[in-house]
């Protein structure tokens, strides 16, 4: 299950504006999957995840301020095709494309404004080592990980059970009580 079915941003133009993904989209491995021109397209790999088209109440498009959309790039080099052609297409620099380890150490992103001023973002990040091992990814990196992950967790455990014991009250050790006399 998804947590989310799609995202929608307001264009004021939507054949001007489907232009403009149709090129960052592509350059990220998606396409146009649903076309309702001149109202709305929706983008996807093979249902639309992600729509564009004017605002369904009439009025005057507008950009959310603190809001944007960040799209799943498969590798650095789709991040930095996906600024290239957002800038080829009209589209203004946001934040070029390099890491941002002010997230997580291998945060590699690049945000772009769009025509109309929504602001767009590519992130490639590797998936976390226990995934990549479970998914079946034989890198060292990822089994060095989950090795030094997995050791900790043995070493953790065994102090854990060692203080326990340590801890616990000897036994009492019951003797025969003498017989009254």
């Amino acid at each position: 299950m998804t947590m989310i079915s799609h995202v929608s941003v307001g264009v004021r133009d939507t054949a001007r504006a489907a232009a403009f993904y149709d090129a960052i989209c592509g350059a990220l491995g998606f396409k146009r999957v649903a076309d309702y021109l001149p109202h709305a397209a929706g983008y996807g790999a093979t249902a639309p995840e992600f729509w564009i088209g004017q605002p369904h109440d009439g009025g005057a498009q507008s950009a959310g301020n603190g809001t944007h959309i960040c799209f799943a790039a498969p590798s650095r080099k789709a991040v930095d095709k996906f600024h290239e052609v957002a800038l080829a297409h009209g589209g203004a620099s946001d934040g070029a494309p390099g890491l941002r380890p002010e997230y997580t150490p291998d945060y590699y992103a690049a945000f772009v404004r769009d025509l109309d001023g929504n602001k767009i973002e590519a992130v490639h990040l590797p998936p976390p080592p226990m995934l990549a091992a479970k998914d079946g990814a034989k890198t060292k990196k990822a089994k060095a990980a989950v090795a030094k992950t997995g050791a900790k967790k043995k070493t953790a455990m065994a102090k854990t059970l060692t203080k326990a014991k340590a801890k616990k009250p000897a036994p009492k050790v019951k003797t025969k009580a003498k017989a009254k006399r």
